[in-house]
């Protein structure tokens, strides 16, 4: 490798240099409509010109809409991006089937004919900041009292990062089902992703500094606020393109079942287990569903058993266990016989088979490590108990409400992804001959997934500002119902969200692969965030229940 380094860096250079020179060679329209047969087939796109002349067999669509007489040999700009995503030509297995380029002329000729018939592109201005509803700040909210430069640089660096690391590859990973490699956690890590989940924990800075932890702009754990995790959730969403179950594998698990650990573990379990998982070195989740209990959580069956030298012997089974399919450890809520609920860490042992875990199939993808947990007379030692004894209920209580608001944070982001594809698909497809958006059944749909998911984000928006003035106690005590309730609210924008988004799309909105994708996946998923941290009967029934209780110092007359 050595001895021939030299001589392969200048054929890899002469190489890239050679295709460079092809694909910038210029040929007019006429050149490309000589090459119009099958075998014999070149087409123009964007003012770029692609040799199919091999590609026949293997075009997904097959030969017939490559030889058709409105495509071969000719400019097929406007049909291609009618049924391709622009992102197609950027990979490389299609980019390399370009030679060339039109001409200057052509080009011209080509802008002259859009201009005349109304479709030639405006030149964005630099007041269009964003695509109209595609992003919470930007696109009508111009300025905002509540976002500060640090906020601002903080999503410029997790966009840059999920956009050149992540967003890329997550499509494939969740179509294939592919669980996340430690070399991607160990990218989180070093990007300061994960350290971001848990960096609004307190004191959480000192342990950064002691373990050279950097979150990402430049962000100190210190100024971390409610905002800073608002954006962080919306750009993780938006950086997992679409695709929830590749989330929750990424970086689901940990964003629940490392928080417990900080706040109720010892120094030593912190340095132990919650640094390694901070770093991407190692993998947690929280396990605290049940066949027998889901939002009933008083009702699980896991035992812990105090033995004569302090340990605990567990058994039982969780499911449903976001993330358990990778995980090393498992925060872990038990009952016991005599003293209540207790949380334990639980290490994976399949060796031994005291804590192993099977994949539970579920409608989003297998990339989520989705785990039924079977925990057979495990020995925890008295050092692995996070917390007290009797307290481990309250203990799970404590962060529901901020994984709530996550989920919250996260799930619109969703939804308006989903908006800005129906938007921008309304404006590309033709029906009867217009766009799709000019049918105005379709603009009420476009109006309605709208106005629900920016009254969303302003009641999140106004929520986080108040949880940014209160304690952690404070936000449990006098938020937890307004939290549960901006949940429902969320879940059952999505609702609408989903099918609005599917009549939209039409039948591309129920296909894996193609122009309706995203949507496609938004709809096998959105119900997770329903039922996950709590469903929607339970969110609004407790909203009620907290509002009740405040309604008792006020008489009961109209």
């Amino acid at each position: 490798r050595l001895k021939f380094g030299g001589h392969f860096q200048h054929f890899v250079a002469a190489l890239l240099s050679t295709m460079a020179a092809i694909a910038s060679a210029e040929y007019s329209l006429g050149d490309v409509g000589k090459h119009c047969v099958e075998g014999d087939l070149w087409i123009v796109i964007d003012g770029k010109v692609y040799d199919l002349s091999k590609f026949g067999k293997v075009h997904p669509g097959g030969i017939p809409p490559l030889v058709d007489p409105t495509v071969a040999g000719k400019d097929c700009t406007e049909l291609f991006f009618g049924l391709h995503r622009a992102s197609v030509l950027q990979e490389p297995r299609y980019a390399k089937l370009q030679i060339g380029v039109l001409g200057k002329a052509d080009l011209a000729a080509i802008a002259e004919a859009m201009d005349k018939n109304g479709k030639k592109r405006k030149e964005k201005s630099n007041v269009d900041v964003a695509f109209p509803y595609a992003e919470a700040m930007g696109s009508w909210r111009r300025l905002s009292p509540y976002y500060k430069e640090s906020h601002h640089k903080f999503r410029a660096a997790v966009r840059e990062f999920m956009d050149k690391e992540i967003r890329p590859h997550c499509k494939a990973w969740d179509d294939a089902g592919e669980l996340p490699t430690r070399e991607v956690d160990k990218l989180l890590g070093d990007a300061g992703i994960l350290a971001s989940l848990v960096a609004g924990e307190e004191g959480i800075g000192d342990l950064f500094r002691q373990h050279g932890i950097t979150l990402p702009g430049g962000v100190k754990a210190e100024e971390f606020d409610y905002f800073h995790g608002l954006v962080l959730s919306e750009e993780l969403r938006r950086g997992i393109d679409g695709c929830y179950g590749v989330g929750d594998g990424l970086y689901g698990g940990v964003s629940i079942g490392l928080p417990p650990l900080l706040k109720f573990g010892t120094q030593e379990m912190i340095l132990k287990y919650a640094v390694p998982c901070i770093k991407g070195e190692r993998r947690i989740c929280l396990a605290i569903s049940e066949p027998y209990a889901g939002s009933d959580v008083a009702q699980i069956r896991t035992t812990a058993t105090p033995a004569a030298d302090g340990s605990w012997h567990v058994s039982g089974v969780k499911k449903w266990i976001t993330g358990g399919m990778v995980a090393d450890y498992f925060t872990t809520l038990c009952k016991t016989e005599k003293h209540g609920s207790v949380m334990l860490l639980l290490e994976r042992d399949d060796d031994k088979g005291t804590v192993t875990t099977k994949p539970i199939k579920t409608s989003y993808s297998p990339a989520a490590g989705t785990a039924y947990v079977t925990i057979h007379d495990a020995r925890v030692t008295e050092q692995n108990l996070v917390g007290k004894v009797g307290m481990g209920f309250m203990q799970t209580m404590a962060n529901f409400n901020f994984e709530r608001w996550g989920m919250i944070c996260g799930g619109n982001r969703h939804s308006r992804m989903v908006l800005e594809e129906c938007l921008r698909w309304a404006a590309l497809r033709k029906v009867f001959g217009k766009p799709l958006i000019q049918q105005p059944v379709i603009r009420y749909k476009l109006a309605e997934m709208a106005a629900e998911i920016e009254a969303v984000h302003s009641m999140l928006e106004d929520l986080t500002f108040q949880m940014n003035s209160m304690t952690p106690a404070d936000i449990n005590k006098h938020l937890a119902g307004t939290i549960a309730l901006l949940k429902y609210k969320q879940t059952r924008v999505a609702t609408i969200v989903s099918d609005n988004a599917c009549q939209i799309f039409g039948g591309r909105a129920i296909t894996g692969t193609g122009m309706g994708y995203v949507v496609e996946k938004f709809q096998r998923s959105f119900k997770f965030q329903a039922i996950l941290g709590g469903s929607e009967e339970i969110m609004a029934d407790f909203a009620i229940r907290q509002a009740m209780k405040k309604m008792e110092d006020f008489p009961a007359r109209l």
